[in-house]
Formats: structure tokens, sequence, C-alpha cells
């Protein structure tokens, strides 16, 4: 594929469309390009992470668990956002449903990016934040929503209410009494 090509695609992944050309030609040019056959594995959730992948050709299915229904990676998805920033382990599995390739950008060479280029750090992190923010939001209206189960539970449980209890005397240790 050819570096022009590349760009093109960097440009409509999530946070890299934030960038300006040089910034993206600089991802394009040095990112790792992969060729993945149909069945390939990508990563195996519980992998330590190298960096994130954007989907050039073809398509990835990404599960987080064997039960759940894959996310479907189609050329321009980022794949694995936060080990673009650092190395952990990796949450899902990452499969080539079909011929693929992938560009892999390490967080050494996204650190690069963001210190060549300051203003494509600034937007992205704005973005971060928003997201940030945003899911910290869903997680306090989870906390909320918990909360209120809890307190429900606990006013219509017998039990909890002190009514399943008898007043029974508490037996003393033995050689007391």
């Amino acid at each position: 594929m050819a570096l022009d090509d590349d760009i093109a695609i960097l440009a409509r992944a999530p946070l890299f469309s934030l960038m300006d050309r040089e910034a993206l030609r600089l991802i394009a040019f040095a990112a790792e390009h992969r060729l993945l056959r149909a069945g390939d594995v990508l990563f195996r959730r519980g992998d330590k992470s190298d960096g994130g992948f954007v989907v050039t050709k073809g398509s990835l299915a990404v599960a987080g668990k064997d039960d759940d229904a894959p996310f479907i990676a189609e050329p321009g998805a980022l794949v694995g956002q936060t080990a673009l920033f650092l190395r952990g382990t990796r949450p899902a599995t990452a499969t080539a449903r079909e011929p693929s390739s992938v560009l892999r950008v390490s967080p050494t060479l996204m650190r690069r990016v963001l210190q060549e280029f300051p203003s494509a750090a600034e937007a992205m992190h704005g973005a971060l934040s928003i997201e940030l923010a945003t899911l910290s939001g869903g997680l306090e209206r989870v906390r909320e929503w918990l909360m209120e189960v809890d307190q429900e539970r606990e006013d219509s449980s017998p039990r909890l209410r002190g009514e399943g209890f008898a007043a029974r005397p508490r037996s003393e240790p033995e050689g007391r009494g």
C-alpha cells in the first residue's frame, strides 16, 4: 500500500483524525505493516500489548471473552487505543476474518509524534479528556443505580430488616456463667 493510502486511512481512524498530514506521514512511514491471513490471531487476551493497530485492509473480529459478540474492526478502525500510550495486557483477542493488513503504532512512535507535533498532542489530550469524562459519568450512573438496587434489596429483605432473626439470648463462652 502506498504511503498516501496509509495516510488517508490513518486520517479516518479515531485519534489520528485529529492530526495534521505531516504527523500522519511520520506515522505511516514509521509504523510496522503486518499482513494477516483469514483466521490469523493478531493478539490474544492476556498478551502484553506492544502498540495500537489501525486496520488498513480487510477486517478483524475483536472479542473480550469467548461468549462475547465480537466487535468488527474494518479499515480505519483503531484497535488497542490505550496501547498507543502505555504497555499493559490485552483485554481482548483480535482475529483476522479475511486477508487483512494493519499498521502497528508503538508507544515509542506515538511519543515521538506527540513530541514533534505539539498541536496533535493538545488535540488528543482534549479528545481523551472528553472520553474519560464521559466514561466517568457513565460509571457514576452505574454506581447510583447499583446503590438504588442495593437499597431496594435491603428494604424488602426481612432478614436485613431484622424480621428474620428471633431475639436469641447470646450464649456465653464455655467455662463462664
